[in-house]
């Protein structure tokens, strides 16, 4: 495949930019690429692909930030974790929370690991803690002797325990 520029020399530099949920694909050599600005003789690491944290010791990127910061447990600067896209202990999440909220905000559904549990084990786990806290608040009604209270807890369990969902 020819560059798309120049037509003249083979493309070796291939881009995908996604606008407006439509896909455009550039296919360059690298002279053309150079000349419209691309780095490409610097090694960029997938964290930095895919959140845009430009390449080491690029020019206006955001290493300054957090390379002067570092982990109090395993010595970790933000710079190593740019370049590896790896913390390095446990305690980098709190030293690092910063840079990687927004980060985690962008990958995943919130800030917040939720786990992998399929959806419809879910909706079980849910019901058996509503389950179980009606059993409670039943054995509660029984014991102080709120018999019009333990009934209607019953019926409850009775209904959340033949529940469909």
């Amino acid at each position: 495949m020819h560059c798309e520029h120049c037509q003249q020399h083979e493309a070796t530099i291939h881009l995908t930019q996604m606008i407006d949920g439509q896909s455009r694909e550039l296919h360059l050599c690298e002279d053309c690429a150079e000349a419209s600005g691309l780095n490409v003789q610097g090694v960029m690491s997938i964290p930095e692909i895919l959140f845009g944290m430009g390449t080491p010791g690029e020019a206006g990127s955001d290493e300054g930030k957090s390379s002067g910061k570092s982990c109090p447990q395993c010595h970790m600067r933000g710079c190593d974790f740019k370049k590896t896209g790896r913390l390095g202990c446990p305690s980098c999440y709190e030293t690092f929370s910063a840079e990687l909220g927004p980060l985690l905000a962008a990958m995943h559904k919130g800030g917040r690991h939720t786990g992998k549990v399929p959806e419809s084990r879910c909706q079980g786990l849910e019901k058996e803690a509503r389950l179980a806290q009606f059993q409670k608040q039943l054995q509660e009604a029984i014991r102080t002797e709120h018999y019009e209270e333990a009934a209607r807890l019953r019926d409850q369990i009775r209904e959340a325990g033949h529940d469909p969902q």
